[in-house]
């Protein structure tokens, strides 16, 4: 068996690339820690928390992207509906309503497993499917808490597509 064999390859830490990507981006961002990146993204609708972080020994990078909102204790229970309604639709990553202090997020991950290597448009594509995600779900969110619209209402409101020109 030659060295080469022997040895293991080392694998770079994918924050590191998502780091490059922002700071090429002019992103404004933090990196409290090694696997964890924090980053302020600016939406159409809202302004984002976006948290990447590298759990090595799942060997995935995930992507938490936090609504900068309180859900009121009296539309909590419609608000679980919508967020089950949301993630019926979804085919990457979910969405989560914390009962408990009210708060939104949504949730992805790029699973690297076998010491792959994250390239650029997979680093990307993690982060414009969060914030496309919650762009797309927020006014929903808004019905729901604002206007008092029920889950099914908000959703057929929120989402409804206009074809043609006025």
């Amino acid at each position: 068996m030659g060295l080469a064999a022997t040895i293991d390859p080392i694998h770079t830490n994918p924050l590191d690339r998502v780091e490059r990507l922002a700071e090429r981006r002019d992103w404004t961002l933090n990196r409290p820690s090694t696997d964890e990146l924090l980053m302020a993204v600016e939406g159409g609708w809202c302004a984002l928390s976006m948290s990447l972080s590298w759990r090595d020994d799942l060997e995935s990078l995930m992507v938490a992207c936090a609504f900068e909102l309180k859900v009121p204790e009296k539309r909590r229970d419609e608000m679980a509906k919508l967020v089950a309604a949301m993630n019926s639709q979804l085919l990457h990553g979910h969405f989560e309503f914390w009962e408990t202090d009210g708060s939104i997020l949504f949730r992805n991950s790029l699973i690297l497993a076998g010491g792959a290597e994250a390239n650029d448009a997979q680093c990307e594509a993690l982060i414009r499917i969060a914030v496309d995600c919650c762009q797309r779900y927020y006014p929903a969110v808004q019905f729901v808490i604002w206007a008092g619209y029920s889950a099914e209402q908000a959703l057929d409101s929120a989402l409804l597509e206009t074809h043609g020109e006025a």
